[in-house]
């Protein structure tokens, strides 16, 4: 397994709200519109389109200072194999 970490310096998110952050559609702000930014579906595409490749991603951790999410992604040693059958 390949693991990327990435970490961000928001205001994290509340304990109650983990569960749900990857679902379509979710923002843990309701007071937040697309008006002010986002439809709520970045965590849920991206956690998609891991899965979609054998992955996964996770909220590691979140602090009142940040969230750390995980990407574990099936290691790879060519390009070719990473990206299937059809790369040339």
């Amino acid at each position: 397994m390949v693991a990327v970490e990435v970490r961000d310096s928001g205001p994290g998110i509340p304990e109650e709200h983990r569960e749900r952050v990857f679902d379509r559609f979710y923002r843990v702000d309701r007071a937040r519109s697309r008006d002010t930014g986002g439809a709520g579906l970045g965590l849920s595409i991206a956690r998609w389109g891991a899965e979609a490749y054998g992955g996964r991603l996770e909220l590691a951790r979140s602090t009142g200072s940040g969230c750390t999410f995980v990407l574990l992604m099936p290691g790879a040693t060519t390009v070719a194999e990473f990206a299937g059958p059809t790369a040339h």
